[in-house]
């Protein structure tokens, strides 16, 4: 039967799973267009999409997810820094309160002028931020006139921390919110973004805030580490003994740290005495001065502010052992507490000899270590050996470091020559740290010197060996370095009954040119308090690392100058 022509045609029926396919793609530029329809009737196609424009994909969902993210804490961020801070009274002080964005976490106390306090007191992406401004004269002068209300200072600053801790909560919290509101809102012009921007930022600090309360380190404040007036330190960081032994509990070492504090604003002119423990001996670890005079100064100043017991010095005291350079050690007799000293690869044996002789002085204390044989010193035992290579000497090959296990050795026999006889060695002291590694096991400290880096390492049979950086800044060498080379000390408090180390402090100024001072408390049986080793590369100013035993000699030069080895 023959189709009437008037009548439209049916459009075609497309296959049901043809139908349900999903648009992948958004359309840029589609229009539809209705076939034109003689006058009166109608169309003779339906409506059929042109599609002139090209495909563009849609935004993948993970480039807005980190879109937002970035967004939200670049407006926290903000709102922190600019409005994220309080005005908080901490006992006689006025002090600002603050968080701060940080990697690490921790708590960082600005005392102007002193210097800062900074305190691993906790492990999140959040650092609070105490900036003391002023001293309260009325209050401060209150607790002066009347010395009992000394003990009612603890209770007050703890609810003053706490109450404003409490309101930099509350302010970081709105902060956060806003700073990362308005920027979501700048960015996407819609109040939907900038409230999901708020509400994330507002997640992320709360998680930040549970992060801190969870790892909480109240005996952070035992091993702070201090950078300013080098003359302060001392009375900042406190007593060691009286550390590990009375304050136990955060409370009472905050209320001691504002005390201190206090004193040092109310001294004007002098600062508050260190009071050592006189059951603590407190030796001064020094090492590599390489003629650098300025040592004698600093190694003096600190054994007068640290009330030291004993000077050990692991050695390249002189930079070519000439008989010319001894009259460098002239003051060692004048430094005001027993000189300890073991040959270093820069040293030879007439430097040892000049040594020895003013050893032999009447009233000297000046000591040399060599050969292991024991010495007792401050009530301390100690053994070493000296250097078994002199590296300036260019007639004489470097052996490296099989010499120095060799030698490492006949010091560990006579280590055990002493244990044996029931007068065991309380430190062994060497130059080369390859040599001090094999006392490991035999005494409970070993000291070296030598890489001009300083490091702590456990070793295995858990023996501490500490090796002291360069005291005298790498010597005259340093001028050589766009950055001058730190001078480096430590202070080391030991047990005067059974020697066991308890605390030390590490010491590092500024180079040449340079003023800054830098003090940081290390507890001994604190968890954490085994840094880690040496690094391996080296740092502006530092000794490049040589063949073999790394002490390679001074490269030739046609110039007397100070040799490039350690």
């Amino acid at each position: 039967m023959a189709r009437d022509a008037r009548k439209p045609r049916k459009p075609l029926a497309l296959p049901q799973w043809v139908r349900k396919l999903p648009v992948p793609h958004r359309l840029r530029g589609a229009r539809s267009s209705r076939a034109t329809a003689p006058p009166g009737g109608t169309p003779d196609t339906p409506d059929v999409p042109e599609f002139p424009g090209t495909l563009v994909p849609g935004p993948r969902p993970y480039v807005r997810a980190l879109g937002l993210i970035a967004t939200t804490l670049a407006g926290a961020w903000l709102g922190l820094l600019i409005v994220g801070s309080i005005d908080a009274p901490v006992g006689p002080m006025d002090t600002k309160m603050a968080l701060r964005p940080a990697l690490t976490g921790g708590t960082k106390i600005n005392v102007s002028p002193l210097g800062a306090l900074e305190l691993r007191s906790h492990t999140a992406p959040l650092r609070l931020d105490v900036d003391v401004d002023q001293l309260d004269q009325e209050r401060a002068s209150a607790l002066v006139d009347h010395p009992e209300r000394l003990e009612g200072l603890e209770s007050e600053i703890t609810s003053d921390v706490k109450a404003g801790t409490g309101d930099l909560a509350l302010r970081s919290a709105v902060a956060v919110v806003v700073g990362a509101g308005a920027l979501g809102l700048a960015v996407y012009r819609r109040p939907r973004r900038a409230a999901l921007a708020g509400g994330l930022a507002l997640a992320l600090l709360a998680a930040s805030g549970a992060t801190a309360c969870a790892t909480w380190n109240p005996k952070s404040v035992l091993e702070p580490k201090f950078s300013g007036l080098l003359a302060g330190a001392p009375s900042v960081v406190g007593n060691a003994r009286s550390i590990v032994t009375e304050f136990d509990i955060y409370q009472r070492e905050l209320a001691r740290l504002v005390t201190n504090v206090t004193k040092l604003y109310e001294a004007t002119s002098t600062l508050p005495a260190y009071q050592p423990d006189p059951s603590t001996t407190r030796v001064l670890h020094v090492s590599d001065i390489h003629l650098n005079p300025a040592a004698w100064q600093i190694i003096k100043s600190l054994v007068e502010q640290y009330e030291i017991d004993a000077i050990i010095d692991t050695g390249d005291t002189m930079d070519h052992g000439t008989s010319a350079e001894n009259g460098f050690l002239e003051p060692v007799t004048d430094l005001g507490a027993p000189y300890v000293w073991v040959r270093g690869n820069h040293d030879s044996d007439k430097t040892q000899k000049a040594f020895e002789e003013m050893g032999e002085e009447e009233g000297s204390n000046v000591h040399v270590l060599d050969d292991g044989v024991p010495l007792n010193v401050a009530g301390l035992r100690l053994a070493g050996w000296g250097d078994p290579q002199f590296t300036p000497d260019r007639s004489v090959k470097p052996e490296g470091d099989p010499r120095e296990r060799r030698d490492g050795r006949r010091l560990a026999l006579a280590l055990r020559a002493q244990k044996a006889a029931g007068t065991p060695v309380d430190i062994a002291v060497a130059h080369n740290p390859v040599l001090a590694k094999e006392t490991d096991g035999l005494v409970p400290l070993a000291l070296a010197g030598h890489t001009h880096q300083r490091s702590n390492e456990l070793l295995p049979r858990d023996t501490r060996l500490m090796i002291e950086g360069s005291t005298g800044g790498g010597g005259l060498r340093a001028v050589e370095k766009e950055e001058p080379q730190k001078v480096s000390a430590s202070v080391l408090y030991l047990d005067r009954d059974d020697g066991g180390l308890q605390a030390w402090d590490e010491i590092t100024l500024g180079g040449l040119g340079l003023t800054t001072a830098e003090v940081t408390r290390h507890l001994a049986d604190e968890p954490g308090s085994s840094p880690s080793p040496s690094p391996s590369t080296t740092g502006p100013g530092s000794p490049s690392p040589g063949p073999a035993s790394g002490s390679p000699g001074p490269t030739p030069a046609a110039s007397p100058g100070p040799a490039n080895s350690p």
